[in-house]
C-alpha cells in the first residue's frame, strides 16, 4: 500500500500546476496535525465544494443539535477547504481526508477520536471503513448515491464491494433508486434508508441575494444569461454560442463560472480571441462600475459566489455538461426561479434533472445549436421563462425534508452508544 506514496505526491504536484494550495498542508494528508482535544466529537467529510455546499444545511443541524460535541469537517480539495472556512469559520475544525493508507487511518482516528463518522454522498475507503468498524466507530452515508456507471462498477467488484459496504452502520439514500442499488450490492436492508436528496435543503445566503439585486439594478434591463461551473471544452462552445445570440440580443451579458477559478486566465484568453469586451471578477476594484454597456462577458472567476450571479440572470446554463464530466447541481438555479439549460451528460444528478424535466423547469440539449436555440426561445419569450423557473422553484419546495430525517438516524446511532 505504501508504494502508492509517491504517485499520490506526483498527483498532488500535478494537480498544484493549475492550484498552488495542493502544495500546502500535505502533512494533514498523512494525519500529522496536532492531537485534538477529549471533547465529544462527530467527523463529517464533504470531499469538495460542491459536497461541502450541500453539506451546509447538516453541518448547520449538527451544530445546533449538539452543541457539547466538536464537529471535525474534513475535505480532499483545496477548493472544498475555502469553502468550508468561508461559509463555518471557526464553528468547525477542520482537516484534510487522510490518505486510505493503514498507518494513516490508524494515525487519523487516534488524533481525532471521532464517536460516529458521516460521509458526505458514497466515497469508498476501504481502508477508512474497516478500521472504523474494528474501533466501534458508526459509520453514515449520507445523501447516499450510486449513480448507474458506479453501481455497474461496484457491482462488478461485487465480493468485494460487499464486504466494505457490510462495514458501513446506515445508509441514508436520497432515493428508491439509490436504496435498491445499495441491497442489491449486499448491504442489509435494516441498514439502509430513504432520506430524501438534502441538496433539495438550500440555504440561500440573504446578503448574496442583496449583492445580486444590486448588480442586476446597477447593470440595467438587459438580458443577462449565465454559464455556471463550466469546465475546459465548454466555455469555447458557451462563447461562440453568446456570439450568435448577439446577433438578436446585442446588450445580453453573459456571466460565466468557471467550476475551477484557476482556469481564469486561459478563459480570459478564449474570451479576447473572440474579440468579446469582458471584465473580471477578481480584478474588480469598484463592483457597481466594472460593468457597462459595453462589457458582453463577465468572467466570474471568484468562489462562493454563485446565488449572487444567479440573482442577477435570467437563464442558467448548469456546465459539466457538455463534455462527459456528469453535470452539476441545478437546484441553486431552481431555488431561485431560474429556467434551467444543460447539456445530456448529467448523470451525476440524473435523478435531480428527472424531477426537474417532469414538473417543466429544465431542458437538457444534446449540442450547441440547440443550445442556441433554447436560450434564444427563452430572451424572446421572457414571460415563458419566468414560468418555467417558477415551476422549478415549487419543486424546491416540494423536497424539503432531508436534513431532518438524516439528523433523525444520527441521533439514534448516537443514543445507542450512551
Amino acid at each position: 500500500m505504501h508504494l502508492a506514496v509517491p504517485f499520490a505526491l506526483l498527483r498532488l504536484g500535478w494537480r498544484s500546476r493549475k492550484n498552488p494550495a495542493y502544495r500546502q498542508r500535505i502533512a494533514e494528508r498523512f494525519a500529522f496535525f496536532p492531537a485534538l482535544d477529549q471533547h465529544p466529537r462527530l467527523c463529517l467529510h464533504a470531499v469538495s465544494v460542491g459536497e461541502v455546499i450541500a453539506a451546509k444545511p447538516l453541518i448547520s443541524a449538527i451544530l445546533t443539535h449538539y452543541p457539547d460535541y466538536r464537529l471535525l469537517v474534513t475535505t480532499t480539495t483545496p477548493t472544498g477547504s475555502t469553502t468550508l472556512k468561508r461559509l463555518f469559520a471557526n464553528k468547525v475544525e477542520h482537516v484534510y481526508f487522510p490518505y486510505d493508507l493503514p498507518t494513516v487511518i490508524t494515525r487519523f482516528l487516534q488524533r481525532s477520536q471521532p464517536r460516529v463518522v458521516i460521509i458526505m454522498e458514497t466515497e469508498i475507503w476501504p481502508n477508512f471503513y474497516r478500521h472504523c468498524a474494528k474501533k466501534n466507530i458508526p459509520l453514515i452515508l449520507a445523501n447516499a448515491r450510486l449513480s448507474a456507471r458506479s453501481f455497474q462498477r461496484y457491482e462488478a467488484l461485487q465480493p468485494f464491494t460487499q464486504h466494505i459496504l457490510q462495514t458501513i452502520d446506515t445508509v441514508a439514500a436520497r432515493d428508491q433508486q439509490d436504496v435498491e442499488r445499495f441491497l442489491q450490492l449486499g448491504m442489509n436492508e435494516n441498514n439502509v434508508q430513504k432520506t430524501g436528496n438534502i441538496k433539495y435543503d438550500l440555504q440561500i445566503p440573504k446578503t448574496q441575494i442583496t449583492q445580486g439585486f444590486a448588480y442586476r439594478q446597477a447593470w440595467g434591463n438587459r438580458p443577462i444569461w449565465l454559464a455556471a461551473s463550466t469546465h475546459a471544452g465548454e466555455d469555447e462552445i458557451l462563447l461562440t454560442t453568446h456570439q450568435q445570440l448577439l446577433n438578436d440580443f446585442p446588450d445580453l451579458l453573459l456571466i460565466l463560472v468557471p467550476r475551477h477559478p484557476e482556469r481564469s486566465s486561459t478563459i480570459a484568453t478564449l474570451i479576447r480571441t473572440q474579440g468579446l469586451n469582458f471584465t473580471q471578477r477578481s480584478l474588480w476594484q469598484n463592483p457597481q462600475t466594472a460593468v457597462s454597456n459595453e462589457t458582453s462577458v463577465v468572467l466570474a472567476d471568484s468562489l462562493g459566489e454563485m446565488f449572487i450571479w444567479l440573482k442577477t440572470a435570467d437563464i442558467a446554463f448548469i456546465g459539466g455538461s457538455l463534455i462527459e464530466r456528469g453535470g452539476h447541481n441545478p437546484l441553486e438555479a431552481a431555488a431561485l426561479a431560474k429556467p434551467i439549460i444543460s447539456g445530456p451528460f448529467v448523470f451525476n444528478f440524473t435523478d435531480v434533472f428527472h424531477t426537474l424535466m417532469q414538473a417543466n423547469a429544465a431542458v437538457l440539449v444534446d449540442n450547441p445549436k440547440a443550445l442556441c436555440k433554447h436560450v434564444h426561445q427563452w430572451l424572446s419569450n421572457p414571460s415563458t421563462a419566468q414560468l418555467i423557473g417558477q415551476n422549478g422553484q415549487q419543486v424546491i419546495e416540494q423536497h424539503h425534508n432531508a436534513t431532518q430525517n438524516i439528523i433523525s438516524l444520527l441521533q439514534q446511532t448516537i443514543a445507542k452508544l450512551k
